[in-house]
């Protein structure tokens, strides 16, 4: 593996320059964010970040607020004061009898209701005596919308009727049936079908808007038309004291629509950056591809190393021949032929099992048998190992002869 790994190395650097070359090369490419959120804190194209931030301008006097809350359990709304505004954006305004009834009633108390949505439930057309097409297209999916929104305002109760247009994408709800006792149509879609209303309910005002894409951030930042969201929210009493910017309708699970469960890791998977790719899905990729190629790197079958084997050296024969220089050296020639005669016994006991107590006839005929050398070798060996006990001194050549002796007894042998 130390051997590939500056293989992967460079495998990885190539990798990374590569993606970085493609990321430069797109950089300037825009890419549009076609995600339909209708939250106050994107800033994405269908996003209300700006509709949101805009408010204390056309209502300057006003403290703004946010709510989760089911209606009727508001924080910063109450029953009991007046001069207050409740706004809805959203695509689904699915509320019950029992969430619409409170709305009514806190409207009813004089205060505003202004509700943006592209579908609005059957029980809210029924007590509104209204209908509308937005059941039928809440069945469409974002990607079937179509684009070139164009929205008016009537005159009156607006002073001119102008009309708005953007090349985005538009939900093309509108009202198929109103009440036209009880309700005033306050703008169109581009084919003039009806699209805005306002409902008058006790002491204050109910209003229904069905494109809420005219108030995305998208619509909002094109041409003039912030002049469009101006004019719309100015049927609000300009005299508000506090507005709530209602959050529960965004966020309501819908009871005919199944809600997939989002684990961390999808939610990681699916994240994306302000270029609308995701980096934590490419990251996850090549590590399973870097650890899917370290694990065939490790499966390849290795050569065990084998070790060299140095052949075997007779130790015994070297420590002999080093004591044997030893002794040369001291000039001792007596005491050297003794330690090579002792050796040479030694070694005829282990070898042959041959006793050297008495060193006679018998023991060179069962040596010759046993060792196959020539019978005078033998002779000349045993005879001068007899000699040494008896003798007066050993001479250089004498010992030079007994050590040529035995070499060749121990070679043939």
């Amino acid at each position: 593996m130390k051997k590939s790994t500056p293989y992967i190395l460079i495998a990885v650097l190539i990798g990374a320059l590569l993606f970085l070359f493609v990321s430069n090369n797109k950089k300037n490419q825009r890419i549009l964010d076609e995600r339909v959120t209708l939250k106050r804190q994107d800033k994405i194209p269908y996003g209300t970040y700006a509709a949101f931030q805009n408010l204390p301008h056309i209502f300057p006097q006003a403290s703004i607020y946010t709510s989760r809350q089911v209606p009727g359990y508001w924080d910063s709304l109450s029953y009991f004061d007046t001069k207050q505004a409740y706004i809805v954006i959203t695509k689904r305004f699915d509320a019950d009898e029992d969430e619409l009834k409170k709305i009514i009633s806190f409207a009813q108390k004089g205060n505003d209701v202004f509700i943006s949505a592209q579908y609005i439930s059957a029980t809210a057309e029924r007590i509104l005596k209204c209908a509308s097409s937005s059941y039928d297209l809440s069945l469409f999916g974002v990607e079937d919308l179509k684009g070139n929104m164009k929205t008016s305002l009537a005159k009156p109760p607006y002073e001119r009727k102008a009309t708005y247009s953007y090349p985005g994408k538009a939900f093309n709800s509108f009202f198929s049936s109103i009440d036209s006792l009880a309700t005033n149509v306050l703008g169109y879609d581009g084919t003039g079908r009806i699209l805005f209303i306002h409902l008058r309910t006790g002491a204050g005002n109910f209003y229904i808007h069905l494109e809420p894409l005219a108030f995305s951030n998208y619509f909002l930042l094109h041409k003039n038309n912030m002049d469009y969201y101006e004019k719309a929210l100015s049927v609000i009493d300009p005299g508000t004291k506090k507005i709530v910017w209602d959050e529960y309708y965004i966020r309501k699970p819908q009871s005919d629509q199944p809600q997939e469960k989002k684990g961390w890791f999808k939610v990681l998977m699916n994240m994306k950056n302000d270029e609308g790719k995701r980096p934590f899905r490419a990251a996850f990729w090549l590590a399973m591809a870097l650890l899917l190629l370290y694990v065939l790197m490790e499966m390849r079958r290795r050569q065990r190393y084998i070790p060299l084997i140095k052949k075997p050296k007779n130790e015994s024969l070297d420590f002999v021949k080093t004591i044997g220089r030893l002794y040369h050296d001291k000039g001792d020639h007596r005491n050297l032929s003794k330690k090579m005669s002792a050796y040479f016994l030694e070694h005829v006991r282990n070898k042959y099992k041959l006793a050297t107590g008495n060193l006679d006839e018998e023991f060179i005929t069962n040596l010759r048998y046993k060792s196959g050398a020539d019978e005078g070798e033998i002779r000349q060996i045993i005879s001068f190992i007899n000699y040494i006990d008896t003798a007066p001194g050993i001479s250089p050549n004498q010992l030079t002869g007994f050590y040529k002796q035995l070499e060749t007894f121990y070679q043939k042998t």
